[in-house]
């Protein structure tokens, strides 16, 4: 399949921040805070006399595809060799949150809050939006919320800095460089000068975290200025340019993108109807009804959770993200913006035997005790693993960095 917006879930993107979250760290969704190339050495230039070389060539086949001399030279006048990007591309995070984790990232009630206002206060623009291209404005909204915080992280890396590098280093080279090339295209068609034209280490720009080969194909100039310009506070062409995707990627005006179900003992996956669902006992979370001749798929992606229904626009939105659990949390954080409470299936306990309410409680009681453990959202990450492991250690337990139920009893 070819790569658009997709742009490899391990590479940037909400699924991939989320191994880096919990425990202390809001969620970054393609996007470094607005401080990061300031605070981190290692996301300015260095040199690097290969890269250089590298780049001369380089700058010969950008040329052969039409990249004019002046673009060439703006666009690298300012630019270099940034170790920090090759170093984040090397040691991405593999780690597999569960669905209960990364909802609790990605639709926690913070984030609805923020998306309840942010729908609000740009009503007018995404109601026009939704007119024109047949997306939901709750929709576009929750898309805003998962790729940059409702636009406050929205990456402060030099772009064209952060595709050569990549491209240079070579371990995905040709999808790189391709990147720059769209890059380099859109410079010249004058969207954005190369000092604005900023987004996370991979190449993700602007409120809805485009990559330059999806920005060529669905960005739009929504304001009617004569640019696409999805990298100012104005998200106008940001949010329009994602619905113009899920539009042209399949949008289903006027249906949901699923629903959570209640699911009888013995009923096995697969696809039906909403109709054949109806009629093996299946049944909305939230009492409506199932009913038509709409396929749709059973999802259970955590055994001791809740199931969902995915619809034909579930499919969309993969296209958009290629991850279950980015789907379920978009579409569920998009209700959530709309109106709708929490998923009304519970959650088990996890593999320690502890509640998502019974880890928040660890985080605070360590945090209480001195031992910072980040934000008490009942995710675990690295800052609650080294806050357990000193608590541990000044206490005369086994340094295992692991919750449990007896760190829980001790912690008062």
């Amino acid at each position: 399949m070819q790569i658009t917006r997709r742009r490899w879930i391990t590479m940037t993107g909400a699924a991939a921040l989320v191994a880096g979250c919990g425990g202390g760290g809001g969620l970054r969704s393609g996007g470094g805070s607005p401080a990061t190339t300031a605070m981190d050495p290692t996301l300015r230039p260095a040199p690097n006399p290969a890269y250089d070389s590298w780049v001369a060539s380089f700058k010969g086949r950008a040329a052969g595809r039409g990249i004019s001399q002046s673009t060439l030279s703006a666009a690298f006048a300012d630019a270099g060799y940034l170790p920090g990007v090759v170093e984040r591309d090397r040691n991405q995070a593999e780690t597999s949150r569960t669905l209960e984790d990364y909802l609790a990232i990605t639709a926690n009630e913070g984030k609805v809050q923020d998306g309840r206002a942010a729908l609000s206060r740009n009503r007018a623009l995404l109601s026009a939006i939704e007119s024109r291209y047949g997306v939901p404005a709750n929709v576009v909204t929750a898309v805003w919320g998962m790729e940059s915080s409702y636009g406050t992280r929205r990456g402060d890396i030099p772009v064209i800095s952060a595709l050569s590098t990549l491209a240079y280093d070579g371990r995905r080279g040709a999808f790189f460089e391709g990147q720059l090339i769209a890059a380099l295209k859109i410079l010249q068609r004058g969207d954005i000068s190369p000092s604005r034209m900023t987004g996370s280490w991979a190449g993700a720009m602007g409120h809805t975290q485009f990559i330059p080969t999806t920005f060529e194909a669905y960005g739009v100039d929504f304001r009617g200025d004569g640019r696409r310009d999805i990298w100012s506070d104005d998200p106008t062409d940001g949010l329009a340019s994602a619905a113009n995707y899920l539009g042209k990627s399949g949008w289903r005006r006027g249906e949901p993108w699923g629903y959570e179900v209640s699911v009888p003992a013995g009923v096995g996956g697969g696809a039906r109807s909403l109709d054949g669902w109806a009629a093996a006992g299946v049944r909305r979370a939230d009492g409506g009804r199932l009913s038509g001749g709409t396929s749709a798929r059973l999802l259970r992606p955590q055994s001791n959770g809740p199931a969902f229904l995915a619809l034909p626009n579930f499919r969309v939105i993969l296209r958009y993200n290629n991850a279950e659990k980015y789907a379920i949390g978009l579409g569920h954080l998009s209700d959530r913006i709309a109106g709708a409470g929490p998923l009304r299936g519970n959650f088990g306990p996890d593999a320690y035997g502890l509640t998502i309410d019974d880890r928040k409680r660890i985080q605070s009681r360590l945090t209480a005790s001195g031992y910072d453990a980040g934000t008490p959202d009942g995710v675990f990450g690295k800052k609650t693993e080294a806050a357990i492991r000193a608590f541990q250690r000044a206490n005369g337990m086994a340094e295992t960095g692991e919750p449990s139920q007896a760190l829980l009893q001790r912690l008062g």
